[in-house]
């Protein structure tokens, strides 16, 4: 007998197997009507695929995660299905749902351009309304090197190859496009309502450099053409929120050819980053956390014994100092367990929090690096905390509520994903059993919601990943809280028991804006570089009318600069509303406007950054009103 269990508790019981679409019309007709797939005990299923065991079982829809993967993953053969029929030499490579949308790498001699890619929307279009079931056919290792030669579709002969002798290989068949596949896809491509194919980029094979450059064209559909329009306005959004185009207007960093992937930042860019630093300083201290700071360069012995060079070699950079191997650290880790080990400990000492503003190198590949969001050199705020078994829980509490306050304090909702063993793990499974029980239980008697994501924790040990979302409703993987029982092993580290003997403690890994530099190019999107007056590099601009009043101006500078505000004098040779408008270009909170009725009455006139004129203001007034804005840390 088979029972689902459904998220509301209840059971549905079948003597036999079923397709999960005969499970969903068991349940209702109206949610078989809207329903995607489904998943059952964490796995996402087709509507055709065959429900065998009994589980956990979910129906989804568009507005679910996995829905969209599988409508998302579905568009991609429409896509493919298109490109074969308008270009029928393409070799095809691989073509996944991705976060947001799907994208398709092909091997195509043509170069593809925006107006190739409006016909291929067109087409790709036309095929979804002709409303093709997704047929989805099992064969043999062998038989699928007979049906993708290796000469005709390089790329799945490849794939194919990789795949062990016996293994069970599936295709979707798509009207007459047929791709090697695992799904799972939607029933019928009529749900496809509305598709927009968004760039082609270029993308190696495998992420491999060695490897051909292929042509990569990402996509997005929606099942209403008023998602789409809705998308395309958050898209338009987005790109005037883009932090790279904003780091330029705003004079805050810069990338250039003689350091690719290493940002450069400038005077107001310190400022942003500096007074953020400052602040979260204040935090930590507050909560308990020493500082430290550990070399950028360590021998390479130390990499072997904390798992990095089995794990994590290929992302790393290497030099050599005085006939030794040494190697630049891509994470902070190594150098607080040497801290920690530098003198004894007993149990009285535990917990040992210790904080670290860490700059780590790692080799992205060239195409991978996008603005301060994916760098090859950043900062994190890393801290490594060293416990009892008995102390892991509310440690882990302690963290969780320490990001909530820094995540609150900008805006930002967030939710929590637990992820799980990666494949390419270090340890025994009972240590990562114990670690993955752990952090469940924290979050479960904290009575936090969290999906699993599984095998995406770090090589040693299960994380928990904050997703944050922004203003225009945009989700980024930013903080995470990581449990550890390798690295003390690896390292030997001990304290001494209430009993007089050693014992191994257990390392929490913890970083909350993650990276500083990801974690900037985030605010600067989400408040579209209108930063809270307490941020902003550039708080308050004096502006005179004419060089009558500059020494008004000065005065009235000297004030709000003595109160520990950051105010410049704008004493340019130009126009009071060209000022005025660069002033709101610039982006600062507010600018004060005198002349010669500001003169007389010893006021300013304010105006705020969004075009708003606050008229005139008393100055010891205005002065307390926004000393009250940055103590509140106000948005």
């Amino acid at each position: 007998m088979i029972i689902l269990t459904l998220p509301d508790g209840s059971e549905r019981k079948y003597d036999s197997e079923i397709l999960a679409k005969e499970a969903v019309q068991d349940i209702s007709q109206g949610l078989y009507r809207q329903a995607l797939g489904v998943v059952l005990n964490g796995k996402i299923l087709g509507m055709n695929d065959t429900i065998k065991e009994s589980g956990d079982f979910k129906v989804v829809k568009f507005e679910d995660k996995e829905g969209k993967e599988i409508f998302w993953h579905t568009s991609s053969h429409v896509l493919a299905a298109a490109l074969e029929k308008l270009y029928p030499q393409t070799k095809f490579a691989i073509g996944p749902a991705i976060a947001d949308g799907f994208y398709y790498d092909i091997d195509l001699d043509q170069k593809l351009t925006e107006e190739d890619l409006e016909k291929i929307e067109k087409e790709a279009l036309e095929i979804a309304r002709q409303g093709h079931d997704l047929e989805k056919i099992v064969i043999s290792r062998a038989e699928a090197l007979e049906r993708f030669p290796q000469d005709q579709d390089p790329y799945k002969y490849e794939l194919i190859s990789d795949l062990a002798e016996d293994a069970e290989i599936s295709l979707y068949k798509l009207g007459d496009f047929v791709d090697l596949c695992r799904g799972p896809h939607l029933e019928n491509t009529k749900k496809i309502k509305a598709i927009k194919l968004l760039s082609v980029a270029g993308a190696y094979w495998r992420g491999d450099s060695k490897n051909k450059m292929l042509q990569r064209i990402y996509g997005i559909s929606f099942e209403k053409q008023k998602q789409l329009e809705e998308y395309i306005t958050l898209r338009e959004e987005a790109e005037k929120r883009d932090h790279r185009k904003l780091g330029k207007e705003l004079d805050l960093f810069s990338f250039h050819e003689e350091g690719p992937g290493f940002p450069f930042f400038h005077p107001n860019g310190m400022i942003l980053r500096n007074t953020l630093l400052e602040w979260w300083r204040g935090i930590l201290n507050e909560n308990g956390y020493g500082e430290i700071l550990t070399p950028i360069i360590l021998n390479e012995a130390l990499w072997h014994q904390s798992g990095h060079w089995d794990h994590y070699k290929e992302n790393m950079y290497f030099t050599k100092i005085d006939d030794g191997d040494y190697a630049v650290k891509p994470m902070n880790c190594p150098g607080s367990v040497i801290v920690y080990r530098s003198n004894p400990h007993s149990y009285r000492d535990l917990p040992i929090r210790l904080a670290e503003y860490g700059l780590v190198h790692r080799h992205e590949l060239s195409g991978a690096l996008h603005g301060l969001f994916r760098v090859r050199a950043f900062t994190q705020d890393d801290a490594h905390v060293y416990c009892l078994r008995s102390q892991v829980k509310d440690e882990v509490f302690k963290m969780i509520d320490l990001a909530d306050y820094l995540y609150s304090t900008f805006g930002f909702k967030y939710s929590i994903e637990l992820s799980t063993r990666p494949e390419n793990y270090m340890g025994g499974l009972d240590a990562w059993n114990l670690a993955e029980d752990s952090l469940k239980a924290a979050l479960e008697e904290k009575g936090i919601p969290y999906d699993i994501n599984e095998g995406d924790g770090a090589f040693y040990g299960p994380k928990i990943d904050f997703q944050l979302e922004d203003a225009i409703g945009r989700t980024w993987q930013c903080g995470t809280i990581q449990l550890d029982f390798q690295l003390p092993e690896n390292f030997d580290l001990t304290y001494i028991n209430e009993k007089g003997e050693k014992e191994r403690p257990v390392m929490l890994h913890r970083a909350l804006l993650g990276s500083v530099e990801r974690f900037l190019g985030i605010l600067i999107e989400h408040f579209a570089g209108k930063f809270p007056l307490w941020l902003a590099p550039v708080q308050l601009r004096v502006i005179p009318v004419s060089e009558k009043f500059l020494a008004y101006a000065e005065e009235v500078e000297g004030i709000f600069k003595n109160a520990g505000f950051r105010v410049d004098l704008d004493k340019r040779d130009e126009k009071l509303g060209k000022k005025i408008r660069d002033g709101q270009l610039q982006k600062i909170p507010y600018v004060f406007v005198v002349g010669e009725k500001e003169v007389e009455g010893k006021n300013i006139s304010v105006r705020a950054r969004d075009g708003v004129d606050l008229g005139a203001q008393e100055i010891d007034a205005f002065l307390e009103k926004i000393q009250k804005e940055v103590a509140e840390k106000a948005r």
